[in-house]
């Protein structure tokens, strides 16, 4: 590995402080929230049709569970430990994420929504003390408003306070709290990360920094400038910056409209007949437009797909999809079902085992568009829209629906160890008995 001399370190300094917020172990943490017994007790949380573990909480972590593993090959281990398991409740995680950061902006106007468990923030011009004890209160109050416990990383630059936050989680000793306040920490930090926990490292290339003995995260930033160029990019390049106290990403404060919206879902048992179909169809239709209306877009395409189970071999296969172009810009779930049906019926066919069907809304736009004189129809389809989403928004989902969606929904996904959803639908709030 060629080595280089280091940038001058006495240009570092937090005066630009960003902190990562991370909620621990986030859908086992909702979880325990409404269930105070699984505090303490192992848990994991299953993906749709209840196949793969996607969140494993510290207990589980630390008897051999692994991310991304089938269900049913860790179903020995589970049993003989007696992990609880749960299928995902994203109405449940969705409605809790939200609550989590609306309290962020109370601690900072500049916050950066980054996935559902996890935000930037901006906390310029605090000493180093004060920092602390001012991400110490966000901890506190987060898990005292909400429920959820956080860790919480602060650095110079996003990647650094990437860094941060994983070394507050993985170390008790920073009670949730890691700052990487003078160049010495930062140099501490990096040689205990390894070289793949770097944000935007991913395994392939860290395998591959590996094999020049660039083995954490400290190494990386000692290598030659112009080999991690010329062997990683600009990419490469940002990241050393980065790691050098040198912010390359600003706070995304105003995120970019979505240029599309895709909802799909693999069924719960495969399906043969195209009313099962029509109902997936609809349902999918239904919850994008929603999705659309919620960020106050709508679409100008859209295409719906289905397909059958390429790992059963045993069965004929069969794909197909279909674009289509929608009469005028729209979010109303009505024309989109109705398209959406249309596009349907082009590209079933019988004698087929399907297993997954999904709809995406295409160049997607703000609905800021000029009405004609007789465009009295879509007045009354607003209304419609805006009356069932707050029905739906009080009394839970699917309250109010569209016929073609069905009843009883042979087809949806398997989630056998649900949960209520206890903050989103009247009919599973909590009953005290006292």
């Amino acid at each position: 590995m060629l080595y280089t001399k280091q940038l001058p370190n006495n240009h570092y300094s937090l005066k630009k402080s960003i902190a990562l917020i991370d909620c621990n172990s986030f859908y086992a943490s909702c979880e325990r929230i409404f269930n105070p017994k699984l505090m303490g007790k192992p848990i994991v949380v299953l993906s749709n049709n209840d196949g793969c573990i996607i969140t494993r909480s510290s207990e589980a972590k630390s008897l051999g569970i692994k991310m991304g593993e089938p269900y049913f090959k860790a179903k020995k281990i589970i049993e003989k430990n007696k992990i609880k398991v749960f299928s995902s409740n994203y109405s449940l995680y969705g409605d809790i994420s939200q609550r989590v950061m609306e309290t962020l902006v109370k601690f900072s106007p500049e916050v950066e929504i980054y996935s559902i468990d996890e935000a930037f923030l901006s906390l310029n011009g605090f000493e180093n003390y004060e920092l602390n004890t001012y991400c110490s209160h966000i901890v506190e109050k987060i898990k005292k408003w909400i429920g959820i416990p956080v860790s919480i990383g602060v650095g110079s630059t996003k990647t650094l306070s990437k860094i941060a936050n994983n070394l507050a989680k993985k170390n008790e000793d920073y009670q949730g709290v890691c700052i990487l306040k003078e160049w010495l920490d930062v140099k501490n930090g990096l040689a205990r990360t390894p070289i793949g926990d770097v944000w935007g490292i991913g395994r392939r290339l860290s395998m591959f920094l590996r094999s020049y003995k660039i083995n954490n995260a400290l190494d990386f930033i000692n290598t030659d400038k112009g080999w991690i160029r010329k062997n990683m990019g600009v990419v490469g390049e940002k990241i050393y910056l980065e790691l050098h106290g040198i912010s390359c990403l600003e706070l995304d404060l105003m995120p970019t409209n979505k240029k599309n919206c895709c909802v799909s879902r693999s069924f719960g048992k495969s399906v043969n007949k195209l009313i099962d179909l029509e109902e997936s169809v609809t349902n999918y239709s239904s919850r994008a437009a929603q999705k659309i209306r919620e960020e106050g877009l709508v679409a100008h395409s859209m295409n719906v797909f289905i397909l059958t189970n390429y790992f059963n071999r045993r069965e004929k296969q069969y794909s197909n999809s279909i674009k289509l172009q929608l009469p005028y810009p729209t979010n109303d779930s009505l024309q989109i079902v109705k398209n959406a049906l249309l596009g349907l019926k082009k590209i079933y066919r019988k004698g087929y085992n399907y297993k997954k069907a999904g709809v995406i809304l295409n160049e997607l736009s703000k609905s800021s568009i000029t009405k004609g004189l007789l465009d009295y129809k879509r007045d009354v389809s607003e209304s419609i829209m805006k009356s069932m989403d707050l029905i739906n928004s009080r009394y839970g989902n699917s309250t109010l629906k569209i016929a073609s969606e069905g009843v009883e929904n042979k087809w949806k996904i398997k989630r056998e160890k649900l949960t209520p959803s206890y903050t989103t639908n009247f009919k599973d709030i909590i009953r005290v008995k006292c």
